[in-house]
């Protein structure tokens, strides 16, 4: 996997030559959930574009942000990346992250690939993170969320 992450990240620096002037993806799913006073979950897509995909390979695992923790559900969905955040209590999810991992090289990727093409049309609502020194991120959502 670390192999795997090198390969992609340094094809990334080649093919996207501002890719390291890029916000962390972690950096905007954390900002995010601040911007939203940490809320019990919620599910978006982060054009791979706009960040740096510092959670490459990462299926299903604990987020902390400030001092509540997430469990994240992460998609690979081209040209996206989809998170379902919940917040939780912290879990052992290493059994849980390997498992889809094996099932998204056992299927190669094809039905997360249909989902992006899918989430494209889909697509109903869209926020901005605001990043200090950065240019506005866009968060896409299937529904408005309310969490009021």
């Amino acid at each position: 996997m670390v192999l795997s992450k090198r390969i992609v990240t340094t094809l990334r620096n080649l093919c996207i030559p501002c890719y390291r002037q890029l916000p962390l993806a972690s950096e905007v799913v954390a900002e995010y959930i601040r911007n939203r006073d940490h809320p019990s979950w919620t599910s978006f897509f982060l054009p791979y574009k706009c960040v740096q995909d510092d959670l490459y390979g990462e299926k299903h695992f604990n987020f902390p942000v400030d001092s509540c923790n997430y469990h994240i559900l992460r998609v690979g969905c081209y040209p996206y990346v989809k998170y379902h955040c919940t917040k939780r209590a912290p879990q052992d999810l290493n059994l849980e992250n390997n498992l889809f991992k094996v099932i998204t090289a056992l299927n190669l990727g094809i039905p997360c690939l249909l989902y992006g093409i899918a989430a494209i049309f889909l697509i109903k609502h869209t926020d901005y993170v605001h990043l200090k020194g950065q240019k506005p991120i866009p968060i896409h959502f299937l529904i408005l969320e309310d969490h009021q």
